[in-house]
């Protein structure tokens, strides 16, 4: 059944809409019509592309940032896609409104609400006379109805299963109407097409990049790793099919496009745990009509940005009044005042039950492991993957390195302290080293404040129908999910 209307079970949040900001306002005013939005969202990469330095043919997204604004450090607010797309989609932190749990809320039976305050962005650029379409997945952790959301019907993700409907596109809307739409790609997950390596035209140097020092440098790491640019160099493709139809279409001028990545790679380090490899993402904003009123075309920003600035902003762009209650912020606002540090969650994800809790500030990152007793890679969807046995086979026999061995021992620290400065890899755990005493103490209390003032939903234990359905789901599948939150449900 379709997910339906929206129910209060998270409480009222006060809420009013606020009057447009003075950089809205001249956006918008009445020198035409208002810009168009397009959300280019991709799945699963890192920032490796060549307007980031990066060695990597991505000439595509290197124009969109030479003609508009790169942002250069990102960090969502989670480093899995489900509660990240849930927190971009309306402006909240995941854990502000209850959806920090990877997969929730799939049937009625396990709905979790918006509360009554808080609506998602299509909704409120449909109530400022927006049409609206997503092509692709939505993937959002509360219950929705998506005629609310967006026109059309909704099309299957090619990788799992073709629906055979048509997309919905800018071309649908009524003639002079402006548009937000959101076009999903495959980015990181491209390595999981049939066809992946018969798409690559120019397959990267297997030998042409470092491999990170908390991994072994061997061939097999080294597939993954030069698979991944690979994909990047895919999207970058499919990216100039889409301003090239933007242009034939005469929609590139008042088009306001938004590049950017739900969380980093899919190896360990990277997806679904709260490093700065997990964590941060290309984002680029371009308007090519008007690239002045986003700070100017080519220019790049080291602001610490949370992703989900990216929906204030969003909307702000469009001259659409941004709620008190959100907890993102406009980041082309004249007021725009830069944050001094972002938090980003982990919980469960998949089958696997999680906690874990991370600060990023200018120069150090602090995680908070409140599970220190179950290992990084406790019982995992990616087990069952070529590359994780062999990993744990070079654990079990001692092949691998102190800082490689880490991530696969049976215990984990409850704090980490890392400084990026000098230790961009995170493998030098400063938390227990007393002449840190004060940074740690002070990353700590950023992050005990934090969770206190939003009210963190992930300090309290998921629901039983969430739990139960997930259970079923994986049992499914052939596996026993090992945590012991599940045990009075077996």
């Amino acid at each position: 059944m379709q997910r339906r209307e929206f129910m209060n079970r998270l409480g009222q949040v006060a809420v009013g809409a606020s009057a447009l900001s003075m950089m809205a306002g001249c956006k918008t005013g009445d020198n035409g019509p208002r810009p168009n939005i397009l959300w280019i969202a991709v799945e699963d990469i890192g920032p490796y592309l060549g307007c980031y330095g990066y060695d990597n043919v991505t000439p595509n997204l290197d124009r969109l940032a030479e003609g508009g604004v790169r942002f250069d450090r990102v960090f969502m607010p989670a480093p899995v896609c489900s509660p990240c797309r849930s927190s971009l989609i309306t402006g909240m932190m995941p854990t502000s409104i209850g959806v920090q749990n990877h997969h929730s809320s799939r049937t009625e039976e396990t709905a979790i609400s918006l509360p009554d305050s808080v609506k998602t962005l299509p909704e409120r650029f449909r109530e400022a006379g927006y049409f609206t379409f997503n092509q692709g997945k939505d993937d959002y952790n509360f219950w929705y109805d998506r005629e609310d959301l967006y026109a059309g019907e909704y099309v299957t993700h090619p990788l799992y299963g073709k629906s055979g409907k048509r997309k919905v596109g800018w071309k649908d809307r009524a003639p002079g109407q402006s548009w937000f739409g959101q076009i999903q790609m495959y980015g990181g997950k491209e390595i999981y097409s049939r066809t992946f390596k018969d798409k690559v035209k120019t397959p990267v140097d297997r030998n042409s990049f470092d491999v990170p020092p908390y991994y072994p440098d061997h061939e097999l790491i080294r597939e993954d790793w030069a698979q991944h640019l690979d994909s990047i160099q895919l999207t970058d493709e499919k990216v100039g099919q889409i301003l090239d139809q933007l242009k034939a279409d005469g929609e590139l001028e008042n088009t306001v496009i938004f590049f950017f990545s739900d969380h980093g790679m899919r190896l360990w380090r990277h997806k679904q745990f709260c490093y700065d490899s997990s964590l941060h993402v290309p984002f680029i904003v371009h308007w090519a009509g008007q690239p002045e009123l986003i700070g100017g075309a080519g220019t790049a920003r080291n602001d610490l940005v949370n992703g989900l600035d990216i929906a204030a902003s969003t909307l702000a762009l469009a001259g659409i009044a941004l709620p008190n209650a959100l907890e993102s912020r406009d980041l082309f606002a004249r007021n725009f005042e830069p944050r001094k540090s972002v938090v980003s969650i982990r919980d469960r994800c998949d089958y696997t039950i999680d906690h874990i809790r991370s600060v990023r500030t200018d120069r150090y990152r602090y995680i908070r492991n409140f599970f220190p007793d179950r290992p990084y890679m406790q019982p995992n969807y990616r087990d069952e993957w070529e590359l994780s046995q062999w990993m744990r086979q070079q654990h079990a026999e001692g092949k691998l390195n102190e800082v490689q061995d880490r991530f696969w021992s049976d215990e984990r620290p409850s704090e980490e302290l890392y400084d990026l400065e000098n230790d961009p890899h995170e493998i030098h755990n400063l938390a227990f080293d007393a002449a840190h005493r004060e940074t740690l103490l002070t990353h700590r209390k950023i992050l005990t404040d934090w969770i206190v003032e939003t009210g963190d939903q992930g300090q309290y234990p998921e629901d039983s129908a969430n739990l139960k359905y997930m259970l079923d789901v994986w049992r499914g599948r052939g596996i026993e999910p090992v945590n012991p939150e599940y045990d009075h449900l077996r």
